[in-house]
């Protein structure tokens, strides 16, 4: 027979299942910004190898 009152658990499932977007979130966020980081980063060190090569040249 089907329990009576109600539903087992449904409050910790949904809690549950918030909790793990925020975290899946929280994961993804960090992938983009250490992705952006690098690009900042590799930008300006090929600026930088483009401003040597250009100083070196004139010489």
């Amino acid at each position: 027979m089907p329990k009576k009152g109600k539903e087992k658990n449904t409050v910790n499932k949904a809690k549950h299942s918030r909790l793990m977007k925020q975290k899946q979130n929280k994961l993804r966020l960090e992938k983009q910004r250490t992705k952006e980081r690098l690009k900042a980063i590799i930008k300006k060190v090929n600026e930088h190898k483009d401003n040597q090569d250009d100083s070196t040249a004139d010489h």
